[in-house]
Formats: C-alpha cells, structure tokens, sequence
C-alpha cells in the first residue's frame, strides 16, 4: 500500500513538472482596461412631428428603452425627450455620423435624421433633431452644438445659456427675471435657428423666463417658475412650431412652442 501511494506520488510530481516545463518561464498577462473616452455627447427629438428615435453614432446604439420582456422597446426617444434623462454618452474622438433612426416596427432603424460631426477629444456636445418631420421623404432636419461650459465659480451661482431650435422663428433672446428681486437680465444676446448663445453666470435662484425678438418689448415665449440651482449648469432651449400658441408652465409632449430646461452637469 505504502509503495503504491508513492508510486502515485511520483507520478504526480513527474506531471507538475512537465506542466511548469511547457509554460516556461512565462508570467501571468494582466490584460489593462481600455480608457473610457473622455469626449460626450447627448441627443434630443425636438423634430417636430418626428416619430420616436433611437440615437446612433456611427453603427453604435446610443440610446435605447429596454421593456419589460427584456427586449427593446419599440417606444424610443419621443418628440421633446432627451437621452439618458439628460445626461451625456462617452463617445470617442474622431469624425462620427450621428443619427435618428426609427424605434417603431414599421420603417424600424430608417435614419430619418443624420449628421456628421467631427468630436474633439474632452469636449461635450448636444445633438438636435429639429425642423418639421417631412412625412413623404421622412426626414427631418438637425444641428449639433458645443457644450463648452464650465463649472459655475461657486454654489451660490448658476450658469444659463440659451439654444433656438425653432425652425420657423426669428433670432430670439433669453431673459432671466428673479421671481425674489424682480431683476430682469438678458442671457446673451439674439440666437438664430440652429444657434447656441454663451453660458451666462447668474444668481442661483427661481426665475421667471422669457424670449423676445430684436426690437420687440413683447415675448415670443416665457415659462414660469425655473429653479437654477447653485453649482449646475443649465441650457434652455426653445422648441415647437412658432405658429402653434405657446405653454408658459412647461413643456407638454405637444407641438407647442415652450422653452425646455435641460441641466449638462
């Protein structure tokens, strides 16, 4: 008995060493983790009539609704909605094509909104489908815009800028009016279609807000009652059909012209 238990204990040394002989003398790879790109991106259905999206850079899905049968749902990103709630997707540097592609079974994945944008290492952007939804070509128009903001300088400060993607109005200016003090200011100047105004520093607080068109005492638009928040940064955007009468309490999923107000951080 004794013989034969180390008999087997021979051969399994024998084995061990013939194991370590055909690894030699390499040592364990530690495989490192790729980096998570440092650029962002974030997308919006402001097409007005545009069906419900999902969002893609290059042949990457960006943005997509699970259901509860755990696959995905055909619901997407509707009109007046925003991806991730708001927040930004890592994305890589390079020349990308973004697009809005169809979540609905019918015409499912048709690109009916492209764009390609070049994105600068560590800069943030947003992505707009905008413009009126073509029902015959189905397409709608878009435009992208640096969020090149910065922190605000302290948290008694909120940082505001303002974006037009109204396709049918004039170039518009934003105002802010404290709903404590009364003051009124503007945030920038007159912004056209397509265009982003600077980001303004100003008392964080609740507002009153308004846009109004060169020359014009009167508003285009206004919202009551926005909270900015100290340490946030915040983009109002004016959205809808400048023919449809307006909302002044917030942004109803409608066509309705109203300014949406979106946080980047």
């Amino acid at each position: 008995m004794t013989r034969l238990m180390n008999r087997y204990a021979s051969l399994a040394v024998l084995v061990a060493a013939g194991l370590l002989s055909a690894c030699g003398d390499k040592t364990v790879q530690t495989l490192a983790e790729a980096p998570l790109a440092s650029s962002r991106v974030r997308f919006f259905n402001f097409g007005v009539n545009a069906p419900s999206v999902n969002f893609y850079a290059d042949e990457t899905k960006m943005t997509a609704v699970v259901s509860t049968t755990g696959t995905e749902s055909t619901t997407g990103i509707g009109y007046g909605g925003v991806s991730a709630g708001g927040d930004y997707s890592a994305i890589a540097p390079g020349t990308h094509t973004l697009a809005g592609k169809i979540a609905a079974a019918t015409d499912k994945d048709l690109a009916i909104s492209t764009s390609s944008q070049n994105i600068e290492d560590g800069k943030y952007y947003s992505f707009y489908m905008s413009g009126l939804y073509n029902t015959t070509t189905k397409t709608v128009d878009n435009f992208v815009v640096e969020d090149a903001f910065s922190p605000p300088p302290d948290i008694n400060t909120a940082t505001v800028r303002f974006v037009n993607a109204i396709f049918n109005a004039n170039p518009m200016t934003l105002y802010v009016k404290s709903t404590t003090s009364g003051a009124e200011v503007p945030i920038g100047s007159a912004v056209a279609y397509k265009g982003a105004g600077a980001f303004v520093n100003i008392p964080a607080g609740s507002y009153d807000i308004s846009t109004r068109y060169n020359g014009v005492t009167t508003n285009a638009l206004s919202r009551t009652g926005v909270s900015f928040n100290g340490g946030h940064v915040y983009t109002i955007t004016a959205r809808g059909d400048i023919t449809v009468a307006p909302t002044t309490t917030g942004c109803a999923s409608s066509n309705k012209t109203c300014l949406d107000n979106t946080a980047n951080r």
